[in-house]
């Protein structure tokens, strides 16, 4: 069996949207004689702990763990844990004073400066500091058992560096997957940098890209932009095209039997648009008060508080509900209460926008349910209509989101949401299997 050594910065127990796509790799490749081993961070403070991902891991699969001991991001984690402590079990009362605090122009002015600062000393990434101790494990492992390749993933480009770097000390080549597409999309880092600094990081990813064995993408759109992005990187022999996806069979779908059709949201809100869904539950709620009696909300994740306080203020409050991030075992659970999954788009105003997928998707996907789509032109909108999928809105349309919900409404009251699902023969394009 050939092995591979996968540089893979976000691994289980870490549970943020990154980790699926490497742990799907983990899981797939050795049906086709490879074996995988993991250099991954050894963290401290996760994004989203999930421990119970760490089951889906093979046995058999080596990982290393490696400690980013930049004394900065150190005492930002410790900062974060201590808040998090403050918090668990707080009153609502508590939360908002805190969060009173956090807005004072004073703490807001200093933590734009801190950031303007941040987005000038670390590079590629706020994970430099992984790299030294990363390329240094890698090598150690190299030394001990030569891998065939090297596979790297990104986010955060500090993966990319690693793999290149070591495999300039050590010949074996190496392979970078593109998870998302670092600059030539929307990044809040990336943009505060000065013109110098992003000029002197698109260097850097030209000589990355170059360098490749083979480079991967997750679809032909996000090929093509680099491609003419970095005009003379690329050539057509080395890029391949691998999709998000999900592995199994599709479920089955039992629609549960609830007085309300609930519609469900799973995963960061904080860079998506719902301003108008939210305008378009307002209109039924003033027009259509029948159809709005029978339509529930429910939003999990990052982010999810912003939207409670503007739901509240539109007098949504009894048609939304939302709570914070939770495991996957319990995204899952909630999934089967639900008659519907919700997905949402970047802003039109977001560099790239077109360009995104969302993750999520393909978990949706196998669920095999009714998905709603509130989208802008983007890549997850492409995947739904290729799909087949009815209930998908244009975001800039509100007229056409309350059409899609009324769709929606009228489907469940009639017990006819197994019209409304992805077609199953498309969906298997998506599968690993």
């Amino acid at each position: 069996m050939k092995s591979v050594l996968m540089i893979a910065h976000d691994f289980p127990p870490e549970g943020n949207a990154g980790v699926y796509r490497p742990l799907r790799f983990v899981r797939s490749l050795p049906k086709f004689g490879w074996q995988p081993t993991v250099v991954s961070l050894a963290a401290n403070c996760y994004e989203r702990y999930d421990p119970q991902l760490l089951a889906a891991v093979p046995a058999a699969t080596k990982i290393i763990r490696v400690a980013n001991n930049d004394p900065w991001r150190s005492f930002q984690h410790w900062r974060a844990k201590r808040l998090e402590r403050s918090l668990s079990g707080a009153s609502n009362e508590k939360i908002r004073q805190v969060n009173s605090v956090h807005e004072k122009s004073s703490r807001v002015f200093l933590r734009e400066a801190v950031r303007n600062v941040e987005a000038r000393i670390y590079h590629p990434d706020p994970e430099m500091g992984w790299i030294r101790p990363a390329v240094k494990a890698t090598l150690r492992i190299c030394a001990e058992s030569r891998p065939d390749v090297i596979w790297a993933t990104a986010a955060p480009v500090s993966s990319f560096v690693v793999a290149r770097r070591v495999s300039e000390s050590t010949g074996i080549p190496y392979v970078l997957d593109f998870r998302d597409s670092w600059t030539i999309t929307y990044n809040e880092f990336e943009d505060r940098r000065p013109l110098w600094a992003k000029q002197y990081e698109r260097r850097r990813m030209y000589r990355l890209i170059q360098g490749a064995k083979s480079v991967v993408f997750r679809f032909r759109a996000e090929a093509e932009c680099y491609w003419r992005a970095y005009e003379g990187a690329l050539q057509a022999s080395k890029i391949y095209i691998i999709p998000n996806g999900y592995e199994g069979s599709i479920d089955e779908f039992v629609p549960p039997e609830r007085q309300k059709c609930q519609i469900l949201y799973t995963g960061t809100l904080s860079d998506y648009r719902y301003d108008t869904l939210l305008q378009a539950l307002r209109i039924l709620k003033e027009s259509r008060s029948e159809v709005a009696e029978q339509l529930h909300f429910h939003f999990v994740g990052e982010g999810a508080e912003a939207l409670s306080k503007a739901a509240l203020n539109l007098g949504l409050s009894d048609m939304i509900t939302t709570q914070g991030p939770t495991s996957h075992e319990e995204v899952t659970k909630l999934s089967k209460e639900a008659h519907a999954l919700l997905i949402l788009g970047r802003p039109a105003t977001m560099r790239g926008y077109e360009l995104f997928a969302a993750a999520k998707l393909f978990g949706y996907l196998k669920l095999g349910m009714p998905i709603v789509g509130v989208l802008p032109q983007d890549e997850t909108k492409n995947v739904l209509l290729q799909l087949d999928v009815p209930t998908v809105a244009d975001v800039e349309c509100v007229p056409e989101i309350v059409a899609v919900l009324c769709f929606l409404r009228d489907a469940w009251s009639q017990e006819r949401l197994p019209s409304l699902l992805p077609r199953p023969s498309g969906c298997k394009n998506y599968s690993a299997e």
